[in-house]
C-alpha cells in the first residue's frame, strides 16, 4: 500500500503543455510508484475548493501517452485567486466567513492529498506555495510541486516556460495564412496582435519564427508574389517605446512602396494609454479576480488599427488574433521534450517531500532544477536587447 496519494490541477489561461504535463505525471507515477492513488482536481482552484476531483482510472494510466498529442487541459481550468476571498464568494465556491486558503487545505487534508502538483503560471503556484505554509502551520504534511506553464514566457526566474515555443510556432502558422489577404485589396493593413499582456517575447518569438519561414518559401516577383508584400514591417511589444508620430511616416512610406503593412503587436503593447483613454472617458475598465485588465474587452488591436488605418490612409484594416488558436495547440516536439525531463523531475522532488517550482533557473546558468516558491514571481520582461530581436527589428528597417 502506497503512503501517497497525488493530486493534479491546472489553473490559469491554457497553454500547450497542460495536457501532456498531466498526461506525463500520470505515466512517471505510475512506473514508480504504480501503487498510489492519483486524482485530478476539476478546473483548477474552483474544483480544490469545491471538492470536484476524479479519479485517475488504470485505463487512463495505461493511455497517458495520448494526452501528450492534445491541447487544453483534460481536467478543466479556471481563474481563481485564493487570496481574493470577495471573488471566491461572488463565484460561490465558498460560504460567507470562510477564507477560501483553509477552504482548500481542509479539502486536500479530507481527500487525504500528499503530493499537489499545480500546472499554471505565477499566481497558480504563488497560490500553492500559501497552500503549502497554511498546511504547514496545521501541522499537516503536504509537498506542493509546481510546473511552470505561461505563453508569455514572463515568469522569474524561469528561462523558458512550457508552452511558450509551441505558441510562437502556432502563431507562426497563423499569419502564414493571414498574411495572404494583402491580396484583397489595395492599402491593406493587417494587424495580427499575439498574447502577451506584459511581456513581449511571445509576440517577437512569433514575428522571428515567421520570418523564419518566409525565408524558406520561393517567391515569383514577376507579379505580386514578392517576398516584401508578406513580410512584416513593425513589431510592438510592451518594452518598447512607441513613437506613433514617426513610425506613421516610415510605415507610410513602405504603404507608398508595397501597397500594404503588416503589423506584429503585442495585446499589452500600449495599454497604459489605451487605459487612461478609457478612463478618462469616465468608462470602467474591465478586469478579472486578479486585478488583470481584460484585454479581450478592451480591443488593443483595433485600438492600433483606428489610429493606423487614418495615418497610412489604408483602404481596407484587418485585425486577427492568433491567441487561442496558439495556445490551444498540442506541443510541439521541443516543449514535449522540456515538459517530459520537468515533469520527471517534479516527481522526483516530490517523492523527496521538496516543494518548488520546476524549471530552468536563470539564476543559475539555466539549470533544471526545484525552484523556491518565494523566487517566483510574474511581470518579468522581454530583454529587447537581446541579439536575435535586434537584428530582427533592423531587418524589418525599425530602428529603436
Amino acid at each position: 500500500m502506497s503512503q501517497h496519494k497525488i493530486a493534479i490541477l491546472t489553473s490559469g489561461g491554457i497553454a500547450p503543455c497542460l495536457s501532456a504535463s498531466i498526461g506525463r505525471l500520470i505515466e512517471k507515477y505510475s512506473q514508480v510508484i504504480p501503487e498510489a492513488d492519483i486524482i485530478g482536481y476539476l478546473h483548477g482552484y474552483k474544483g480544490l475548493l469545491t471538492g470536484c476531483s476524479i479519479t485517475i482510472t488504470p485505463q487512463v494510466r495505461k493511455n497517458a501517452k495520448l494526452l501528450y498529442q492534445y491541447g487544453g487541459s483534460v481536467l478543466g481550468n479556471s481563474r481563481v485567486k485564493l487570496t481574493n476571498t470577495k471573488d471566491c464568494l461572488k463565484k460561490g465556491y465558498i460560504k460567507e466567513g470562510e477564507n477560501p486558503i483553509e477552504v482548500a487545505a481542509k479539502q486536500l487534508e479530507k481527500d487525504g492529498v500528499s503530493i499537489l502538483h499545480t500546472i499554471g503560471g505565477d499566481d497558480t503556484n504563488t497560490m500553492a506555495a500559501k497552500l503549502s505554509e497554511f498546511l504547514k502551520k496545521n501541522k499537516y504534511d503536504l509537498t506542493v510541486i509546481g510546473l511552470p506553464k505561461t505563453v508569455d514566457n514572463d515568469v522569474y526566474p524561469i528561462c523558458r516556460t512550457l508552452g511558450a515555443l509551441t505558441a510562437a510556432h502556432q502563431g507562426a502558422t497563423f499569419f502564414e495564412n493571414v498574411a495572404n489577404e494583402n491580396t484583397t485589396s489595395s492599402r491593406q493593413l493587417i494587424i495580427h496582435e499575439v498574447m502577451g499582456r506584459n511581456c513581449g517575447w511571445l509576440t517577437a518569438a512569433t514575428a522571428r519564427e515567421y520570418r523564419k519561414r518566409l525565408d524558406d518559401k520561393t517567391f515569383l516577383p514577376d507579379i505580386l508574389l514578392t517576398k516584401n508584400r508578406w513580410d512584416i514591417d513593425a513589431v510592438y511589444i510592451p518594452e518598447l517605446e512607441l513613437d506613433i508620430k514617426h513610425e506613421a511616416e516610415r510605415l507610410n512610406r513602405i504603404m507608398d512602396e508595397k501597397d500594404g503593412v503588416n503589423i506584429f503587436i503585442s495585446e499589452g503593447a500600449g495599454l497604459r494609454s489605451i487605459v487612461e483613454e478609457i478612463e478618462d472617458s469616465g468608462e470602467k475598465v474591465p478586469r478579472d479576480a486578479f486585478g488583470h485588465v481584460r484585454l479581450d474587452e478592451i480591443n488593443p488591436g483595433q485600438w492600433f488599427a483606428k489610429r493606423f488605418a487614418k495615418m497610412l490612409k489604408a483602404e481596407k484594416v484587418l485585425v486577427q488574433k492568433s491567441g487561442y488558436f496558439a495556445r490551444s495547440a498540442a506541443p510541439a516536439k521541443e516543449d514535449l521534450d522540456l515538459i517530459i525531463q520537468t515533469a520527471d523531475m517534479a516527481v522526483e522532488n516530490a517523492l523527496n517531500k521538496i516543494s518548488g517550482v520546476i524549471g530552468l533557473d536563470e539564476d543559475h546558468n539555466n539549470k533544471m532544477q526545484c525552484i523556491e516558491f518565494d523566487r517566483i514571481k510574474g511581470g518579468k520582461p522581454f530583454d529587447i536587447k537581446t541579439e536575435w530581436f535586434r537584428k530582427l527589428l533592423k531587418d524589418i528597417g525599425q530602428i529603436v
